[in-house]
This record gives C-alpha cells, sequence and structure tokens, in this order.
C-alpha cells in the first residue's frame, strides 16, 4: 500500500490503526484522515519515539496489510 491508497482506504484502515497503535485517540485517527505524515506524526507524539521510528513502523505496517490483501486475495 503507499500513501496514496491509505489515504482512499482510510475509512476501512482506522480499525487495523487501532489496533496496531492503540494509544491513538478517536480525535488523532479524525486528524489523521489517511495522511501518512498525520499518522507518523501521531504515533511519533502518543509513543515518545523517534520520527525515523514511527516512519520504519508505518511502512511495515504498510506493507504487511499489502501482504495480507495478496494472501487473501
Amino acid at each position: 500500500m503507499n500513501a496514496d491508497q491509505l489515504k482512499g482506504k482510510w475509512t476501512e484502515l482506522k480499525g487495523a490503526v487501532r489496533e496496531r497503535w492503540g494509544k491513538l485517540t478517536n480525535d488523532d485517527i479524525d486528524v489523521i484522515a489517511g495522511q501518512q505524515e498525520q499518522l507518523i506524526g501521531r504515533i511519533q507524539n502518543r509513543y515518545g519515539i523517534a520520527k525515523e521510528e514511527a516512519q520504519r513502523q508505518v511502512d511495515e505496517w504498510m506493507r504487511m496489510d499489502d501482504f495480507t490483501r495478496r494472501k487473501a486475495g
């Protein structure tokens, strides 16, 4: 999945984001609105981690989502 796909599928991915990053609030989810940079920033803030680590987690999560979809399809 890429940044454009994240934005386009945000409504259906909100639950998966909440499951992966449980410290994100509903307000965080609303503000993120499928924007990858917003997601990274909110993860960085809520978990007190470096931007690079937040980016790594998001990249890994997005790759896993691609893998899961391919395997299911």
